[in-house]
């Protein structure tokens, strides 16, 4: 099996190029490297099932090997602080990008799999949040250029499904955290830990009582590994991944203080614009559908992260 993977070097990425490296697969990864590092392929580079070519799928693509199966989209930035830093770049990917790796998949009769997020529903009227849920996105705010650069994603693959007959399927992923975080990526799991370590004040924003639910990345790759494998027997299937255990920023920055023995005090900033009051996955169709939910625990999730920061 050949298998293509955008986003490749990524936190995410990286992780589902070892595990189809693992399986024995042929993996091809791609990424242009503005918020994915060589690091997180590292291990890979010298395998012989494995090739990297740096790109931008926002442009046209380089020449591949031919015979792909099956294409992972997971090109884009996906935190704040990155899509803040290159808003036009994430436009990019997700429209330009998602077309370019879409024609792909139909030149090759690959399956596509989006990898889509769980900003489309933005801050929601709905909870826990299904898939049949349209959201409550803002289209001009300062978070729009991801979440309308995914909405626009899901569009135009479910449009290739239709027009063309491509095997797709869209995975809405929740807040994902583990090993190979940046420590500056303004998410909040890296951002608590770093501040933790370091001793500093923990920052949490608004008063604490929006709620996320956080997803292990070895759960999260097993789901998309198996979502995958379903694309090109189920029609038109958009799942949601993600852990359904919900906990408030204020109850995770005292948890990751706790687990990093910390003497840090937690102080409070204003809310960011149209940031998310809860977030919360239902993942009813992932159990029935893919017979998959999350395995490991937030404490011992937590716990695996922590050693890895401190190991940088």
């Amino acid at each position: 099996m050949k298998i293509l993977v955008a986003g490749g070097a990524g936190f995410i990425g990286s992780y589902l190029c070892e595990h189809y490296c693992g399986a024995g697969a042929e993996v091809i990864c791609l990424d242009n490297l503005i918020t994915g590092s060589r690091e997180n392929i590292a291990i890979l580079l010298e395998q012989k099932n494995f090739l990297f070519r740096e790109a931008d799928v926002s442009q046209p693509l380089p020449k591949l090997p031919s015979g792909i199966n099956l294409i992972f989209n997971l090109a884009s930035p996906a935190s704040p602080v990155d899509y803040y830093r290159y808003p036009l770049e994430t436009l990019r990917v997700g429209s330009s990008g998602t077309e370019n790796l879409l024609e792909l998949a139909r030149e090759e009769g690959a399956a596509f799999v989006m990898a889509s997020t769980s900003e489309v529903y933005g801050d929601p009227k709905v909870h826990p949040q299904k898939e049949d849920y349209w959201g409550n996105v803002n289209p001009n705010g300062p978070r729009s250029v991801y979440d309308e650069s995914k909405r626009y994603a899901e569009a135009i693959t479910a449009a290739y499904r239709r027009k063309y007959g491509l095997k797709t399927a869209i995975s809405r992923i929740f807040n994902t955290y583990g090993p190979r975080l940046r420590p500056a990526d303004g998410r909040v799991v890296s951002n608590f830990i770093s501040q933790a370590r370091a001793g500093a004040p923990v920052t949490v924003y608004g008063d604490g009582s929006q709620t996320r639910s956080l997803c292990y990345v070895s759960d999260l790759v097993a789901g998309l590994a198996q979502l995958a494998g379903k694309a090109n027997a189920v029609d038109n299937l958009v799942v949601n991944l993600g852990n359904p255990r919900e906990i408030t920023i204020l109850e995770l920055a005292g948890m990751v203080i706790s687990l990093c023995s910390s003497r840090s005090e937690i102080i409070f900033q204003p809310l960011p614009e149209d940031d998310p009051t809860r977030r919360c996955p239902d993942i009813s169709q992932a159990k029935n559908v893919l017979g998959w939910e999350p395995l490991v625990s937030l404490e011992k999730g937590l716990k695996k992260t922590i050693e890895w920061f401190e190991k940088l």
